[in-house]
């Protein structure tokens, strides 16, 4: 299932050839700085699977993020339900993404992202699409603003599912486009 492509790439659903990537991303210690823990295999596969069986079943989640030339993996980029409340509403969705770092600073997520954003508005009807990091995650919020999204100050968040552990990745910056923006 291709959800959209640009000039470069192409979103799609995962494939079991690509279970091997998705793990190197969630467990690589570069690529999780921002969280609290990386993924073992078996933890990784689970999410994997369960993401794989969102995007078939409703068309949200973290899709593949392949070259379109070869369609090689590069990493991940999505529309999800962001499952926060109370912080935001129960029906709002996030864009996120994750490189394997090999792919970093190329402008694949912004490409992604900017397409993203636009399936997101155009095709699934969305009326506001955001996006939340680390407040010191520079790169991300980098992104974020490449794509047009603009800070809500007063929306800003201690991330619930951090645990008390690690003080430095609590405190999330919130990103927020609406559609028309």
């Amino acid at each position: 299932m291709i959800l959209t492509e640009t000039e470069r790439l192409r979103l799609r659903n995962w494939e079991e050839r690509d279970r091997d990537l998705f793990f190197e991303i969630n467990s690589d210690p570069d690529v999780m700085t921002f969280f609290p823990t990386r993924r073992n295999r078996s933890e990784a596969d689970a999410l994997f699977d369960r993401n794989r069986r969102d995007i078939a079943d409703t068309g949200f989640g973290f899709y593949a993020l392949a070259l379109k030339a070869t369609d090689e993996v590069l990493g991940f980029c999505g529309l999800a339900k962001a499952n926060l409340s109370p912080i935001l509403p129960s029906d709002t969705v996030e864009i996120g993404w994750r490189l394997v770092h090999r792919n970093w600073s190329k402008g694949y997520v912004t490409e992604a992202a900017t397409a993203l954003i636009t399936f997101g508005f155009d095709v699934r009807g969305l009326g506001e699409i955001v996006s939340f990091a680390v407040a010191d995650n520079h790169r991300s919020i980098a992104v974020m603003e490449r794509i047009g999204l603009v800070r809500d100050i007063d929306g800003d968040f201690d991330h619930p599912r951090i645990p008390e552990t690690h003080p430095h990745l609590k405190r999330h910056v919130l990103y927020r486009r609406t559609r028309g923006a």
